[in-house]
């Protein structure tokens, strides 16, 4: 030993032995090796699968964010649609979204988010940027029920643009259609030409876009022409509306009788 620790006598024995051992050691090491080789794979395994679920949500919350963000920018489109029809009219108005679409087919009525508490009162005419959507039946404080104008109990005074042609525009019940049913077969109304509001009987503000003839059919043996109006405002993808403010409000009778506020309606 005193010879080893001196001259270092025994190192290459000590090599050997080292050598031979060698394998001892590992194979005593190898439970405690593979214990913690098997923690730390399942404790990686534990991560990645928590980091691919919390990268997954995102996605997911990203995905959702996104389609929010087009509805928004179709949204902001439609505002900004309306913002720009309303500094091209001289009435006061005021935006208003529509909450709901009453479901029955042969009554065309919505909910609006506007009432009385905000202006709104019985028979005020609402637009959209592209025309006249309908006018309101029945206001509340803070909603108003409105009767659009395909509604068939619904008729409006308009007129011929191109010449001033005077006519009454009626709901047929479908919501891409209107009809005039009362013009002669001489009536000089052509495919193309535009209708806008006569004003007449104070229901509506004269001179807004209603819609464009479609087709004309003139049967000699019938009095009238069956004349066909497609609506100028979408009233099948309108979201929000524009209350019209063009003079005093009606003082209301207190009757909720649609047809009574289809001023002109024959």
């Amino acid at each position: 030993m005193v010879l080893d620790h001196r001259n270092g006598h025994l190192e290459e024995i000590r090599n050997a032995l080292s050598v031979l051992v060698y394998p001892v050691r590992v194979a005593v090491d190898f439970p405690f090796s593979a214990t913690r080789w098997a923690e730390g794979n399942l404790r990686d395994r534990a991560t990645l699968l928590a980091e691919n679920e919390a990268l997954r949500e995102t996605q997911l919350d990203s995905r959702a964010q996104l389609q929010r963000l087009a509805a928004l920018e179709a949204e902001n489109a439609r505002l900004r649609a309306l913002l720009d029809s309303s500094a091209k009219v001289a009435d006061r108005v005021l935006v208003s979204e529509i909450m709901s679409v009453d479901l029955d087919r042969f009554h065309h009525r919505i909910l609006i988010d506007k009432g009385t508490h905000h202006g709104a009162f019985r028979g005020q005419a609402l637009l959209s940027a592209d025309g006249i959507v309908g006018q309101i039946t029945r206001a509340e404080p803070f909603t108003s029920e409105a009767i659009l104008i395909s509604d068939p109990s619904h008729a409006l005074p308009v007129e011929v643009n191109r010449n001033g042609l005077r006519a009454i525009a009626v709901g047929s019940g479908d919501l891409t259609r209107l009809s005039l049913p009362f013009l002669p077969n001489n009536a000089d109304v052509e495919v193309g030409d535009l209708l806008v509001s006569s004003g007449l009987g104070g229901a509506f503000p004269a001179g807004y876009p209603v819609g464009i003839v479609r087709s004309i059919e003139r049967d000699p043996g019938e009095p009238f022409a069956t004349v066909t109006v497609e609506p100028a405002a979408a009233l099948n993808r309108t979201r929000e509306v524009l209350l019209v403010w063009s003079g005093k409000p009606p003082e209301s009778d207190g009757s909720s009788d649609s047809q009574q506020l289809a001023e002109g309606k024959p």
